[in-house]
This record gives C-alpha cells, sequence and structure tokens, in this order.
C-alpha cells in the first residue's frame, strides 16, 4: 500500500487514480497509524513552500517521516513535494525545509516567463531506480516557480533547462523527488510511478 501524505496542499486525488491505475493500493491520510503501515510513502505539493512547512509540523508530519525514512521505507516527493526535502526556500522570506538533502530552493531568474509551465526534456546523467526505462529526453510536464538548488550531485539524477539547469529527478538512498508531475506527464510518467510502486 502507498500512502499519499496529506498535509492540506496537492494533486491527491490525480496522483491516487494513476497510481490505482497501475494496480496499487492508495490511501490519503495524514494518520500516523496508516502511514506506519504503508510500504511506500508521496510527499505531494502544489502551492507555496512557507504553508506547506507549517502544515506538515502543525500534524508532526515531519517526525512521521523522520521515523519512517529510518525504517529504510522509500518517499517519494513530487514538485512542491521535492522541494520541501532540501534544507530550506528563499520563497516567502528564509524558511527551513525537511533537510533529507542539502540545498535551498531559489526563484528560476530566468527571461522566460514565470512559473515554468508546460513540457521540457529530461536531461539523464545516471541511471536510477525511478527513470528504469526512460529514455534521455523524454518530455514530462512541469508547473513551478522555484527549484532546488544544490551542489549535493550525488542526488541529482537528471536536470532541465529553463533559463537555468535544475534538477528535475534526484535520488539518494530511500528519498526521491521529481520536480514535475508525473500524474500529468503521459505514458512518461505513469512509468516512473511504476517504478516506484516496483521499488523494494
Amino acid at each position: 500500500m502507498v500512502v499519499v501524505i496529506d498535509y492540506g496542499m496537492g494533486n491527491l486525488l490525480s496522483i491516487k487514480k494513476a497510481l490505482e491505475f497501475l494496480g496499487e493500493e492508495v490511501v490519503i491520510t495524514d494518520d500516523e497509524d496508516v502511514i506506519c503501515s504503508s510500504n511506500k510513502l508521496i510527499l505531494p505539493g502544489v502551492g507555496a513552500f512557507p504553508d506547506a512547512m507549517y502544515s506538515i509540523k502543525k500534524k508532526r508530519l515531519d517526525e512521521i517521516i523522520y521515523k519512517e525514512l529510518k525504517k529504510g521505507k522509500h518517499l517519494l516527493g513530487i514538485c512542491l513535494g521535492m522541494q520541501l526535502l532540501f534544507e530550506s526556500s528563499e520563497e516567502g522570506g528564509k524558511n527551513k525545509g525537511l533537510g533529507l538533502l542539502k540545498g535551498n530552493v531559489k526563484y528560476i531568474e530566468t527571461a522566460e516567463k514565470v512559473p515554468h509551465m508546460g513540457w521540457n526534456s529530461l536531461e539523464i546523467h545516471r541511471e536510477s531506480q525511478l527513470l528504469k526505462g526512460i529514455k534521455n529526453g523524454s518530455f514530462v510536464y512541469f508547473v513551478h516557480s522555484y527549484y532546488a538548488d544544490t551542489s549535493f550531485k550525488e542526488a541529482v539524477v537528471a536536470t532541465t533547462r529553463y533559463g537555468v539547469e535544475m534538477p528535475a529527478v534526484i535520488e539518494f538512498e530511500n528519498i526521491h523527488g521529481v520536480q514535475f508531475h508525473p500524474e500529468k506527464s503521459g505514458d512518461v510518467g505513469l512509468r516512473i510511478l511504476k517504478n516506484f510502486k516496483e521499488l523494494i
């Protein structure tokens, strides 16, 4: 069973439907007992970083996430959910993130229109569990104005370019993240979710 963590922000139903299409049992919840009984966790996100962290801390979901990760459980952050995995964000002032990965979330400084919205290609830098069967240059769907600026290059599996080069897929041990929306990215997105579903 995969749990989509419900902290009040995110495309919860679309993620649930995509995973159910792949034959996975999915529960949307903020209940600690249910989260702890799951096989894998998804941290979604749409909206502002400080609001998300406020809600996560208010519900003590950060403590639950840390505990479950120590057990070796796989976690997938999607869009804002991936940004929350990092140490901090400049959105709405300086805000602390979950601190699972080194890096700061910054505004996309570019002459291009922001937010970065629409289809863009992945430049894959190394093999990963999440991108098994995904070809370099595959297109996925993005909607975001901020990106993770990180020197922790070992965790960056794939990047995309929109004025600046930015991490699009991260993977470090049992922590995974995608800056785009796999549930809106057609067959490529479904394959990524299938890969996550099949992680042991």
